[in-house]
Order: C-alpha cells, then structure tokens, then sequence
C-alpha cells in the first residue's frame, strides 16, 4: 500500500483511521445494521424495499458519520452510476422511485465501501469525464482536475488564433499542430487536444508506466492511437531527439508536478493514500520538474511555446529564472487565471532568433 511506504505518510499518523485503507471506523456490521435501521425508519418505496433516493441518503448518513467529504456527492455519484447515469440529476422520476434490485444495492454497498476507505471517487467508479471525455481511471495514475480543463481550452484558443492572425491563411486552415505533453497521467490532456484539434499529433510522456498504460488505454477506446505516440520516459532523462519524431514541436503543454515539497503533508487524505505522490510533489521550490521542461523547450520548439499549470506563487518566480537564463531566449508572454481566481496558466514564448 503506498500510503504506507511513502515517507510522507508518516505524518498521516495524526490524520484520522480511515485514511488507511482497509482501516474505515465503521465495521461491515455497524454500516448493515445502520441500513436496517434506516429500512425501518425512512425508505419511500415501502418496508423492505429502497430507492436510489433512499439508497442516496442512507449512504450520505454512513459517509457523514465517518467523516467522508463530500458526503452527499460520493453517494450521488456512486448510485447514479449503478444506475448507468452520469449524475443524479440526470435520473428521471421513475427511476428515482423504483425499488433498487438485491444486485444493484449490492453494488452500491461495494462501492461505498471503497469510498468509507477514503478511495477517490474516480477511483471507486473506475472513470471520469474531463471535458466531453469519458476516461478510465486508477489507482495511482493522477486523477485529472476541473481546472485543468482551462488548460486544454488556451492551447487551443492559441493554435485557431494563429491562423486567424496569418495573413497568408486564405481560406483559414485548421490547425494541425504536433504537441507534446509532459506528464501525461491518464491522458486527458492528450486526447482532449487531440479531439479538439482533429489535424493535430501528440507526443505523450510519462516516466510512471502505469501512467503511459492507462493513456494508452485510454487511447485506444477513443479510437485516439493512430495520432499520439506514447513514450515511457522521465523528462530528466530525456533527448530532444527521442521527442522530434514528427519534426520540430508546435506546443509543450504540462500540468507537472507543482506542489512544494513542504506543503504535500497537508493534502487531502484522498491523495496521500491512492495518487502518485511524484506527480504532485515539485521539490523545495515546486519548480523541479518545471525547470527541466523550460531548460528543454528551446531545442524541440519552432516559434510558439510552453503552456503550463502552476502553483499561484510561480509567476513570478519562473519570470526571475527565465530571467536569470537569457540563454533559453524564453519570455513569460502571458498569466492566465484559473476559475478562482487565482494565477495558475502561464504560457512562455520562445524569442525570434
């Protein structure tokens, strides 16, 4: 288990029981006893017999009680998809107020369960959308996060604004830019530009193998292969020539692991339990991997840049080291805000020579 072996975790010592897994408060006997106090008292379908909606806050009870965030939306979530919806809400009446089977209690008991272990629930359900995406998801790859959908849309809105800005595109063409991402994870960023950008190539790294299996996985469903090439490989260990395999790059894109070291104890027990730590943690200064992909950029690019999600606290201190490298002959063009508020995009420009 690597909530165990990481030396993080050590400070999970003061984090509750359940963040262990397999350690929840709430023994199988507890929760079914619960349920059949709840049966007796609150079911809408009549003695015996639950509903989703019932099934929805029995569930939300037990998470609530184990101090489970999120209560009402993992339980919404994990219902909903026994049920083969993507939200609640999605759910007509009827299937609201028609008595669940024995099997699809059963399955939601299960999968509850997972999630009373601190599991995320992306995990628990094996999937996830990130924009019109439906992706597979495990267990330790890095789960995507609604922010970093603004990501993919200022890579796009960049590559359908260089066309538009070139006087010689007549009619406008479409964009058909070769990309590379850093740290691909489960492959959302990849697929997502690939969709969005249908004459466009992708180069995807990762130097987790089950990071590189699960993008390729992904790949594959979305019938994506034949235009992204997956390579297993740390970007510190990594030659420009190993990425050049379609020519010159168009866009680095990456959400790396940005995190300071310092900070990565106070994560969520949800993470330090299930995600790949190396994902997140940056070192020090949340710019190890950051530095490496900007000291890499300037022998794979042709004219445009680097886009990449950071910690609100490294615009300014990536402006100071491209700075300090005028060698790399790399401006900070522009800082993008997240959906809080907060600066975290920020796109880097290679100089004319």
């Amino acid at each position: 288990m690597r909530c165990l072996t990481h030396p993080l975790l050590r400070k999970l010592l003061s984090l509750p029981p359940q963040c262990v897994p397999g350690q929840g408060t709430l023994s199988k006997g507890a929760v079914l006893s619960l349920k059949q106090l709840f049966l007796r008292q609150n079911c809408s379908a009549g003695p015996g017999l639950m509903t989703a909606t019932d099934m929805v806050n029995y569930w939300q009870k037990v998470f609530e009680t184990n101090g489970i965030p999120e209560a009402r939306e993992s339980s919404q979530y994990i219902v909903s998809f026994v049920l083969g919806a993507k939200t609640f809400q999605s759910l007509d009446s009827k299937t609201l107020h028609t008595p669940l089977t024995a099997l699809q209690q059963e399955q939601i008991q299960r999968l509850s369960h997972r999630r009373l272990q601190r599991m995320p629930v992306q995990y628990v359900l094996g999937e996830w959308d990130f924009w019109d995406l439906t992706l597979k998801m495990r267990p330790p790859v890095f789960i995507p996060r609604p922010e970093t959908e603004d990501l993919v849309s200022l890579v796009v809105e960049e590559e359908l604004q260089k066309c538009e800005n070139s006087a010689l595109c007549f009619p406008v063409p479409v964009p058909h830019p070769v990309i590379l991402e850093i740290g691909c994870g489960s492959g959302a960023i990849a697929l997502s530009l690939l969709c969005k950008l249908p004459q466009s190539r992708v180069i995807a790294m990762d130097k987790e193998e089950a990071a590189v299996d699960l993008t390729r996985e992904n790949a594959h469903r979305l019938q994506l292969q034949e235009r992204i090439h997956i390579i297993h490989q740390d970007v510190s260990h990594c030659s420009a020539k190993q990425l050049l395999l379609w020519g010159p790059i168009d866009v680095i894109v990456s959400n790396p692991p940005y995190i300071f070291h310092e900070d990565m104890a106070s994560l969520d027990a949800e993470i330090l339990c299930y995600e790949d730590l190396d994902a997140l943690d940056g070192g020090d200064d949340g710019m190890r991997v950051i530095k490496t992909i900007l000291a890499l950029a300037p022998s794979l690019l042709k004219v445009s840049g680097v886009f990449l999600e950071v910690d609100p606290r490294h615009p300014d201190m990536v402006e100071h080291w491209l700075q300090a490298h005028p060698d790399l002959l790399l401006t900070l063009r522009a800082i993008h805000k997240d959906f809080c508020g907060k600066p975290r995009f920020l796109h880097i420009q290679k100089q004319s020579s």
